[in-house]
């Protein structure tokens, strides 16, 4: 079976090194223009380096494009399935080339990222107008599925998850631990500014703190933290706190013994997720003999593949999306289309 108004399907992705002779190359792709000092990319390449310089993320795209391959040819789609990335190998624009050449007309994109703000979604937008420019005449349509924080099945993947962290902490462990929800810091401004202005801003943090407490509600959880991690910037620039090591550490001041940690900002798991939660945050608790649970990211789960199928399908019959939330939606009105002027503009372009 083929779809009348799509040819194929890309993943696009942040993307990650392989090998510690990337890590630099890398991390300067993804400052480019930014003003960040040598010294900050010396701290974050030690992180890579204490996993041998190679990012969990890139094998982790490939697994979900595995799987979806799988699945779209299990239910009967002829789409292929593509995959680039915006600061590393395979990067957008080489993925781009290649789809033209196999004569691709008009494609969905997939980006990895389930929120609204300029990182998670305009961005993207942007990376889609700069692959199609460097196709010059060659290029083809290519338009970003909607975002999808709230979706049932992104939900349900969270929550069971959730749930089986909690099976695995100890026993005695166990009635009292922690809920706490982690998504990647951004600064203050940046959040004011994602989202349409009319609509009130600050729609990232709106958006993950609505995607907790639907994840917590499945689980049965009315009591949960939400907080913030992989800050990166100045320290005389105000970022979404508290910093996840910071609020374990001052829970653990008021009697906290366990914690069940869910990443619930990430699709999968970046070498973010691997150091702040998996290295420094447990290396932390350790010191406090605090048992710390995390949450596996979802996108190697089969529910996951099914939202993906659902979101193809759901585009391709412009139905209406499913979704449990009430936060304003990014990528379903303007799909395909630039973004609004006033829409998760980043600081250096925000009008004075």
């Amino acid at each position: 079976m083929s779809s009348d108004n799509f040819d194929a399907i890309l993943l696009l992705s942040f993307g990650g090194p392989e090998k510690m002779a990337d890590v630099r190359p890398f991390l300067e792709n993804v400052t480019r223009g930014r003003g960040i000092p040598p010294e900050r990319l010396d701290e974050v390449g030690a992180h890579y380096a204490h996993f041998g310089g190679k990012s969990p993320l890139n094998d982790l795209n490939r697994e979900i494009v595995s799987n979806l391959k799988a699945e779209l040819t299990r239910r009967g789609y002829d789409l292929p399935v593509y995959f680039g990335n915006r600061n590393w190998h395979p990067m957008a624009e080489d993925t781009a080339a290649k789809m033209a050449d196999d004569g691709v007309k008009r494609a969905l994109v997939f980006a990895t990222s389930a929120w609204g703000g300029y990182s998670g979604c305009r961005q993207y937008h942007e990376d889609i107008a700069r692959m199609r420019e460097s196709l010059g005449d060659r290029a083809f349509d290519m338009e970003k599925i909607r975002s999808f924080y709230d979706h049932p099945l992104f939900i349900e993947a969270y929550a069971d998850a959730v749930r089986e962290a909690f099976a695995k902490l100890p026993d005695d462990r166990c009635d009292q631990a922690r809920l706490i929800f982690t998504a990647h810091s951004i600064p203050v401004s940046a959040d004011k500014a994602s989202g349409p202005v009319e609509l009130g801003g600050n729609l990232y943090s709106r958006q993950v703190n609505e995607a907790a407490r639907l994840v917590a509600d499945a689980v049965g959880i009315t009591d949960f933290d939400v907080v913030w991690q992989s800050r990166s910037g100045p320290e005389h620039v105000p970022w979404l706190e508290p910093d996840i090591v910071d609020h374990v550490e001052a829970q653990v001041t008021q009697g906290l013994r366990s914690a069940v940690v869910c990443p619930i900002g990430f699709i999968s798991d970046h070498v973010e997720v691997a150091w702040d939660l998996d290295a420094e945050l447990q290396d932390e608790m350790a010191h406090h003999d605090i048992v710390i649970e995390r949450v596996a990211t979802p996108g190697p789960t089969a529910t996951f593949t099914d939202m993906l199928v659902e979101l193809i399908e759901e585009r391709i019959a412009d139905a209406e999306p499913r979704r449990l939330g009430s936060e304003p939606l990014l990528g379903s009105a303007c799909n395909g289309a630039p973004c609004a002027t006033s829409c998760c503009t980043p600081a250096k372009r925000r009008p004075h």
